[in-house]
C-alpha cells in the first residue's frame, strides 16, 4: 500500500501476449499502409534495386502482379513512381498521356479499380535529364512559378489516367493551389491531393534515387526541400492545407517523429509519413548481417510512426506487414 492506495504494478498488463494486445494503445492496421512501386519503361523483366533488397523496378506486367498481391494482402493503397525511357529538360514524359505512369495507372484501374487507393507521385525529378524537381532558369536554379504550370499539367494527366490521389513532392511554393485549381478546372474535383508538406533535404533518400534514377546531375535539392535544423514544418503544412491539401505528409518518418507528432496534434486532416528508402535499407542491411531481428524491427518502426500520430504510412514493407497484420 502507498498512501492508502494499492501498489501500482504496470507489469500485470504485460504478462501475456493476449494481455499486451488487449492493453495496447497503438495499433497498426493493414489499411494504414501504402506500398511504393517503381515502374520503368523499356524493360522486359523486373530489375532488382541493389541498395534496396527485395525492391525492383517493375515492368508494367510485374507492377500489375505486385499491386494485385498488395491489394490481396489488405494494404490501403499503392503509390506509383515512373522511370521513363527518355528524359529531357522539361520532363515531357511526366504528363504525356502515354507516359509510363499514366499507362501503369490505367492498368491498375482496370485490374483493381476502387479496391484500393491508387496514388501517383507528382514531381519532375524522375523525368528531367538534370534530375531536379522543376524547370531550370538559365542560371541553373529551379524556376518555382514555371514549375507550377508543369505540376498542374501532370496532375491533370494523372487524374485522366485514373489516379485517386496525386502526391506533389517537389516542395515548390504554391504547388497545392496550382494543382487544385487545375484539377477542379479540368473536371476532377474529387481527386485527392496528398501534399509532401514537410519533405526534408535528407541523406536517407540515396537508395530511392537508385530506384527512380533521379539523382541530381549537379547541385542538390536543399534550396527547395526543408532544412533538417529548421523549425518551419508546421508553417509549411498549414500553408498547404490553406491551399487545398486533403492529406499532409512528413518525409522521412523515423528521423522526424517529433514533426509527425507536432503536425498530427495541430491539423484537421490525415497525416501521412513516408518510411523512406534509407530507413528500409538500413534495417535490411543490419538484418542481413544478423545484427537486428528483421521482423521485429519492421513492426516496431511502423508502430513508432503510428504512435507519433501518422494515420497513413508509406513503407516498402507494406504488403509484407499487411499480411502479418491480417
Amino acid at each position: 500500500m502507498n498512501g492508502g492506495f494499492p501498489a501500482v504494478r504496470p507489469r500485470r498488463l504485460r504478462r501475456t501476449p493476449a494481455l499486451r494486445r488487449l492493453a495496447a494503445r497503438t495499433s497498426v492496421r493493414a489499411p494504414d499502409l501504402v506500398l511504393p512501386l517503381f515502374v520503368k519503361e523499356g524493360i522486359s523483366e523486373p530489375q532488382p534495386v541493389a541498395s534496396m533488397p527485395g525492391v525492383v523496378q517493375h515492368t508494367r506486367d510485374s507492377l500489375r502482379k505486385a499491386a494485385a498481391e498488395a491489394v490481396e494482402a489488405g494494404v490501403g493503397g499503392v503509390i506509383v513512381f515512373g522511370i521513363p525511357a527518355v528524359k529531357d529538360a522539361r520532363g515531357s514524359a511526366a504528363d504525356d498521356p502515354d507516359g509510363i505512369v499514366q499507362q501503369a495507372l490505367r492498368d491498375l484501374v482496370a485490374d483493381v479499380g476502387d479496391a484500393t487507393v491508387l496514388m501517383a507521385d507528382l514531381c519532375l525529378d524522375e523525368y528531367t535529364d538534370h534530375g531536379h524537381c522543376g524547370l531550370l532558369t538559365d542560371a541553373g536554379d529551379v524556376d518555382n512559378d514555371a514549375t507550377l504550370a508543369r505540376y498542374a499539367a501532370i496532375a491533370v494527366a494523372q487524374a485522366q489516367a485514373g489516379a485517386h490521389v496525386v502526391g506533389p513532392s517537389g516542395m515548390m511554393d504554391g504547388q497545392v493551389a496550382a494543382i487544385r485549381q487545375a484539377l477542379d478546372g479540368a473536371g476532377y474535383p474529387e481527386v485527392v491531393i496528398c501534399a509532401y508538406s514537410a519533405k526534408y533535404a535528407s541523406a536517407f533518400y540515396g537508395p530511392f534515387r537508385d530506384a527512380a534514377e533521379c539523382a541530381p546531375r549537379f547541385g542538390d535539392r536543399a534550396s527547395y526541400q526543408q532544412d533538417p535544423a529548421a523549425g518551419d514544418a508546421l508553417r509549411e503544412v498549414l500553408l498547404d492545407i490553406d491551399e487545398g491539401a486533403d492529406i499532409v505528409m512528413i518525409k522521412p518518418a523515423l528521423p522526424y517523429l517529433d514533426v509527425v507528432a507536432q503536425v498530427a496534434a495541430a491539423v484537421p486532416v490525415p497525416v501521412a509519413a513516408y518510411q523512406v528508402s534509407g530507413e528500409y535499407a538500413m534495417a535490411e542491411a543490419a538484418a542481413a548481417n544478423g545484427w537486428l531481428d528483421r521482423d521485429r524491427v519492421i513492426m516496431e518502426t511502423l508502430t513508432a510512426i503510428r504512435r507519433a500520430g501518422a494515420s497513413i504510412i508509406l513503407t516498402y514493407w507494406a504488403a509484407e506487414a499487411a499480411r502479418r497484420l491480417s
